[in-house]
């Protein structure tokens, strides 16, 4: 099959510091990268190790869509949670986890901005990732915490979540292929 002048020109970007291929890319949020954007330069964050670098985007292969909302990439996960905030005390099922947040579906009334202490088990014979992290909205699909701290503080939360990550891909790889 012939190479085309867009095949040619396609590039994935690596992050600078770990080396790794998990880039999204970000909305630029200084006046130093609204400017750079004229440029054809954009802001991108690794997925890896959360490295925030300027690259041309000239030629980058990315998703579908132009910038990404989310910092994180999530992975689906179905761990049993509880949870503990001023007089709230509920428990749940983390339905999607990223080092930034989690998705949750619980029974128990919360509001936006509420903040809690938050108790994942990810396996039975060890102790729960222990979090705190802020409602930052509560819909149909489930009750969506952003994590307080960096996820890179929490050893054994980013080791999860990346050896989560590596797992997701793996299953996914095959179908993808597939379909192309």
């Amino acid at each position: 099959m012939p190479v085309t002048f867009d095949d040619a020109m396609a590039r994935l970007l690596h992050c600078p510091q770990c080396r790794q291929e998990k880039i999204l890319r970000e909305q630029p949020v200084s006046a130093g990268e609204r400017v750079a954007a004229l440029l054809m330069m954009s802001p991108f964050s690794c997925q890896h190790c959360s490295c925030r670098f300027m690259a041309s985007r000239i030629g980058v292969v990315m998703p579908e869509h132009k910038t990404e909302r989310r910092q994180h990439l999530r992975i689906p996960v179905r761990l049993y949670l509880s949870f503990s905030g001023g007089k709230v005390r509920g428990e749940g099922i983390v339905m999607d986890l990223s080092v930034g947040g989690c998705i949750i579906k619980s029974d128990t009334l919360v509001h936006v901005d509420d903040i809690f202490y938050l108790e994942i088990t990810t396996d039975q014979d060890q102790a729960p990732l222990e979090v705190a992290a802020m409602v930052r909205s509560v819909s149909q699909r489930g009750i969506a915490f952003k994590f307080l701290r960096a996820a890179q503080e929490n050893k054994r939360l980013l080791a999860f979540v990346q050896s989560r990550s590596v797992e997701h891909h793996d299953r996914l790889a095959p179908k993808l292929r597939a379909a192309s």
